[in-house]
């Protein structure tokens, strides 16, 4: 299962980052960010069942960025 999101994250170092927290958080999620493309996307793949886009939009949240999840 994957999710796509919007973002608002512009920097690598902030990506860096949140993608740490977001593998230390998920263990069993895969993710990675897409900042050359305009909506700055982040992908996130579970290896073991449905992506939670809830907690994932909550935990970028808490560092002052935004997300949404991008329709199919």
């Amino acid at each position: 299962m994957v999710e796509v999101f919007k973002t608002n994250v512009n920097s690598p170092e902030h990506a860096h980052m949140l993608l740490d927290h977001i593998h230390n958080t998920y263990v069993d999620y895969s993710a990675n960010f897409d900042l050359e493309d305009c909506d700055r996307i982040l992908r996130v793949k579970s290896n073991e069942g449905p992506v939670q886009p809830f907690h994932l939009i909550n935990l970028l949240s808490r560092f002052g960025f935004n997300s949404e999840v991008l329709p199919d």
